[in-house]
């Protein structure tokens, strides 16, 4: 069975480029949203197994919208896939429950591993 992917992030290019190479590895993407309000919400109605998560974002930040997602399921499996690549907002990512880090630019075979290293413990 596919699992459910939801893709955060407001930039319309990325959104594609994570669709594309991820619906290639028995993923299936169930929504997408150019920011951390229309995530909760939607996150709410498709239940995704795994979510991508941009940080720099209108309306509610990426950080934000982790601890939004973490109270409405404290396992969801998120990925952060962000330009910020300063260590201090990775590491804040990671403690506010994300479980991995991806920087942009990033290509379809990191982004590939980056998955399979966050659902490497099924």
């Amino acid at each position: 069975m596919a699992l459910k992917l939801m893709i955060v992030d407001d930039s319309n290019i990325i959104r594609s480029k994570i669709n594309r190479t991820l619906s290639q590895h028995n993923m299936e993407v169930v929504a997408s949203a150019s920011n951390g309000e229309d995530a909760v919400k939607l996150f709410t109605t498709h239940k995704p197994d795994v979510v991508t998560m941009d940080l720099t974002m209108p309306r509610m930040d990426g950080l934000e919208c982790i601890r939004a997602l973490r109270k409405i399921n404290p396992g969801i499996r998120i990925l952060v896939v962000s330009a910020l690549a300063d260590k201090s907002t990775a590491i804040q990512a990671l403690k506010e429950g994300a479980q991995g880090f991806l920087c942009k630019p990033f290509s379809e075979a990191d982004l590939t591993e980056a998955i399979e290293e966050l659902l490497g413990d099924d």
